[in-house]
């Protein structure tokens, strides 16, 4: 489908203004890209924070551009992207997306997305991409703001699920090349669990299988936790084909402390990253093999009392294949994650 020519010369007034749709589950998503957005630029801006809503808004014709987000709830940004087209809906898309994975970025090319930016979003990337579909610039207006009151509020465990989802993100990107297959990622949970809610919640994920789990410390500028790693027994022989690697009662705590290197490498090298903090990883330990999760949470619960936690369930496409990882912030990291995050927003905030 060619572009649509919706962007000749056009002046900064409010008729002639192009309506763009902002679709990220994400408020702090949301924040920061309509703060990347070049000042005046005849836009007018529209949010939605699920797939079905930002559907609604494109039909309605709020959304002829459309800066769409991939993990989202009620529907995600591949099947916004095929209704589109199937519907021949008037948008133009450019896909801004923490799954960075090379299958995802074709996927999305292939339903009709224009441009493909991962997350967090460069400013410079996103106006290249909104010249390239044609768009230009209105004369800049002396003393012009952004409209403070399209900016939504950003609460805290919003803002960390979305630096939790980046992370997530590259993270599935490393182990989706290692293992040749598409990750499905999920919307991560965040919450103040305390032992008991921890329980139910790795119950929830995990059922009544029997799992083996991997543990790894990390520390580093006022924050430590543990990342736990849990796989469902049955999947084990499984990734072990993916790997061409035979599996055996010695080769099976190898390859799950292998597992654990990349997932949990990665996914606290992209919070690292995005916070501004080194954090040092500890050894691997393996907690248990072959037991059930209350088993596990007996075992361990003088480790785990109140603990930030983060959720993500990771599922290979076309295998019957899951695993969760945990991140288990201590109760006194709190305070300094709250901190870091308060940093990020006011240099956004603050931004030239």
């Amino acid at each position: 489908m060619p572009p649509i020519n919706l962007f000749r010369k056009r002046t900064a007034s409010v008729d002639d203004a192009i309506p763009l749709l902002v679709c990220d589950d994400s408020s702090m998503a949301r924040k920061q890209l309509i703060r990347s957005l070049p000042a005046n630029w005849p836009l007018r801006i529209s949010q939605a924070e699920d797939g079905r809503r930002g559907l609604e808004l494109i039909r309605q014709g709020q959304g002829r551009i459309v800066l769409l987000d991939l993990t989202m709830p009620e529907m995600n940004g591949f099947d916004v992207l095929a209704q589109i087209r199937d519907e021949g809906l008037p948008a133009e898309v450019i896909v801004i997306s923490g799954d960075v994975q090379q299958e995802a970025i074709r996927r999305a090319k292939e339903l009709g997305a224009r441009a493909f930016l991962r997350k967090p979003v460069d400013a410079a990337e996103l106006a290249g991409a909104l010249l390239a579909l044609g768009m230009e610039p209105a004369a800049a207006r002396p003393g012009a703001q952004e409209p403070q009151h399209l900016l939504p509020s950003v609460s805290f465990r919003d803002a960390f699920r979305e630096l939790s989802n980046i992370a997530m993100g590259r993270a599935a990107e490393l182990l989706g090349r290692v293992l040749k297959v598409f990750i499905r990622l999920p919307v991560p949970n965040v919450n103040l669990l305390e032992a008991a809610e921890l329980q139910m919640t790795l119950a929830d994920a995990q059922g009544n299988h029997r799992v083996s789990a991997i543990c790894q410390g990390y520390i580093g500028g006022g924050i430590a936790g543990e990342a736990l790693l849990i796989f469902h027994d049955s999947a084990i022989a499984d990734v072990a084909g993916l790997l061409d690697s035979e599996l055996d009662s010695s080769s099976h705590p190898e390859l799950l402390l292998d597992l654990a290197a990349i997932i949990t490498g990665a996914c606290l090298s992209g919070l690292s990253e995005q916070l501004g903090i080194q954090l040092s990883l500890g050894h691997p330990l393996l907690l248990g093999q072959h037991c059930t999760i209350d088993e596990l949470i007996r075992l361990n619960r003088p480790r785990w009392q109140q603990t930030l936690a983060v959720e993500i369930s990771y599922a290979l496409e076309d295998h019957d294949i899951h695993f969760d990882l945990m991140l288990l912030f201590t109760e006194d990291s709190v305070a300094r994650l709250q901190q870091r995050v308060e940093m990020l927003h006011d240099l956004q905030d603050h931004r030239p």
